[in-house]
């Protein structure tokens, strides 16, 4: 069964689809003009050795985005 969760708990090799965005302001128009819209899949590629940030395809191009910022992204986990 698929489960909501945020952006950050997804691991490479993973797939998702964008449910919502729950940030506001600035960052919310930078996710959105990088193709983070509703229903958009996306894959986890990679996480740097610390953990942060981590690297997602999205429309065809890799985009690293902090920890912080993918709180703000609910995800449903593609199984």
């Amino acid at each position: 069964m698929n489960r909501d969760m945020t952006l950050d708990f997804l691991h490479p090799g993973e797939f998702a689809v964008i449910k919502k965005l729950s940030s506001t302001g600035s960052m919310r128009r930078r996710l959105l003009d990088i193709g983070l819209i509703n229903d958009t899949v996306v894959e986890c590629v990679g996480k740097s050795p610390l953990g942060d940030p981590s690297a997602f395809m999205i429309r065809g191009a890799v985009i690293a985005i902090r920890e912080e910022d993918c709180k703000d992204i609910i995800i449903e986990k593609i199984e």
